[in-house]
Order: structure tokens, then sequence, then C-alpha cells
């Protein structure tokens, strides 16, 4: 393993798929410097974590998966957003930097003013300084390793396939004829992923018995816009899973379900790392 403050790296030896698992949003370790800015309970700032994620996946690299994932939460960062969506709401003297769009209106930008719920993290802005130097500590060290990461997996492999791991609030989740979904496969509409890999994933999870939706409510957002393109052989879906189906959602701890979840989960991580194995269906089409 590879760890460093930003985030932690697990090469599998050897590498025998081309399938890498992220998990950007799963950090819980905590600055003290947003602990004592904030006014929100421990509960209330991990609301938008992607928590125990990272736990879900931890048996890729014994089936010859790449795993990495944050350490720093997205409380502090937000790593599935662009670097130049910087709040003007939240960051003092931005000037002509300032971002724009719905994201950074709603709170949402590479440095949140607000967790789920709207509910503000700070009670004013933040320098400029600040933000630059989480930028620069957190955001590029991770952009930096998942990059070369996916170069690696392309020249080893001749693709790559990066599954962006995260989890949804239960409340963020309609429920369909067949009930709400309890997973969602986010391929920016067929711009980010082959179709036949999408299938492949999405089989994946039908066959474990879960219910699966694609692109809505969430499509993908960032890291497939900027890294899926599939033409060229890395390919990005986003999947989204359901917090009911793990985690106790207003304690933000593992819940009771947490430990046969995640015996399922273990399936459906060797069942995807062997969608990119070497001589797999999907490397002979």
């Amino acid at each position: 393993m590879t760890e460093t403050p930003a985030y932690r790296l697990w090469r599998p030896a050897p590498a025998q798929s081309a399938v890498v698992f992220a998990s950007p949003h799963s950090g819980r370790d905590y600055p003290a410097a947003l602990r004592a800015r904030t006014a929100l309970s421990p509960e209330s700032l991990r609301s938008s974590e992607d928590a125990y994620v990272d736990r879900l996946l931890e048996t890729a690299p014994g089936v010859g998966a790449a795993l990495i994932a944050a350490r720093l939460p997205r409380a502090w960062v937000d790593l599935n957003r662009a670097p130049d969506e910087l709040d003007p709401a939240l960051i003092e003297d931005l000037g002509r930097r300032a971002g724009s769009g719905p994201r950074v209106a709603a709170g949402l930008g590479v440095i949140p003013r607000v967790v789920s719920g709207s509910r503000a993290i700070y009670s004013g802005k933040i320098g400029l300084a600040d933000a630059e130097a989480r930028l620069a500590e957190a955001w590029r060290p991770y952009h930096d390793a998942l990059g070369a990461l996916l170069e690696e997996t392309r020249a080893r492999f001749g693709r790559a396939i990066l599954l962006d791991m995260h989890s949804m609030p239960s409340e963020a989740i309609e429920p369909g004829p067949r009930g709400a979904p309890e997973i969602v496969l986010g391929d920016r509409y067929g711009a980010s992923a082959r179709a036949a890999t999408v299938a492949a994933i999405e089989e994946v999870f039908t066959g474990l018995g879960l219910r699966v939706a694609r692109n809505a409510p969430f499509a993908g957002a960032y890291i497939a816009a900027r890294y899926g393109r599939p033409a060229e052989g890395i390919e990005v879906v986003q999947v989204e899973i359901s917090r009911a189906l793990y985690l106790d959602e207003a304690t933000v701890r593992p819940g009771l379900r947490f430990g046969p979840f995640a015996a399922l989960m273990a399936r459906a991580v060797a069942s995807l790392a062997a969608i990119g194995a070497e001589g797999g269906r999907l490397a002979a089409e």
C-alpha cells in the first residue's frame, strides 16, 4: 500500500484486471482546522461523506484490481469537482477566478460551503490561500495518482475501466415501479463508458439481487467527465450504493446489515474485477 496524507493506494501483486476501483468521498481524516471552524455536529459534518465505501472495496487488491481511496473528507475538499469550481460565496478575493454553475451556486463546489441538507459548514468565509492549500495538498495529489494509475492500467491491459464508487442517501432516491434503486450506474448517458461495459456491470449487481438504475438521479460528475474517454481506451462508470443497505445514516456508523452487505460486495468486487481480466469476456469484444 502507498499512503500519503491525501490518499491510500493499494496495487495488487500481480495486477490481473483492467478495472480500477476508486472512492473519492469516503475520507474520514477530518483536519483539526475544519473541526475548529464548524458549528456542525460531527454527524452533520459527516453527512455528505460516502462513509465506509472504502471498506466495502477492501477485497479488490486480492482479486487483482487496484484501489485508491481518499483520506481527507469531502467537507474539506471535493475530489469529484473541477479545481476551478470555486465558490465566491465561501472564498474571499476570488475575482475573475470565481466559479459558476449550479453546483457552485448550491454550495457544492470543489471547496464545499454546505453538507447534505444545505447545512452551512462555516459561519463566514475562508481565505483564498486556504482554498489553494487544500487543492495543493489534497486535490492535486489524488488526481495525479488516479491519472497515473489509469494510464499505467491502460498500458498494461490495453484499456482501463474506472469504477468511481460512491454512496447515496436514501432520501435522495425516488421509488420507481419496482421500488427505490439500490445501485445507480452513471455513464453520462453513454459518454464515459461503452454500452457493453455498463451492461456487464449492471449484470453483476442484478445477479446479486440488487435493484439497479442508470443515470438517474446520478449520471456522473467531474471524474467521469474528465477521465471517461471510451474511444481512447479509458472508461468510467460512477457507481452509487444506497446507504440504507449498510449504514446507520443518523449516526454515520456501520449499520446492523454492514457485515452481510460487505460480504455481498466482496462477491460483487470479484465479479467486477473479472470484467477487466485478461481474456475476460469484454476483452474479446
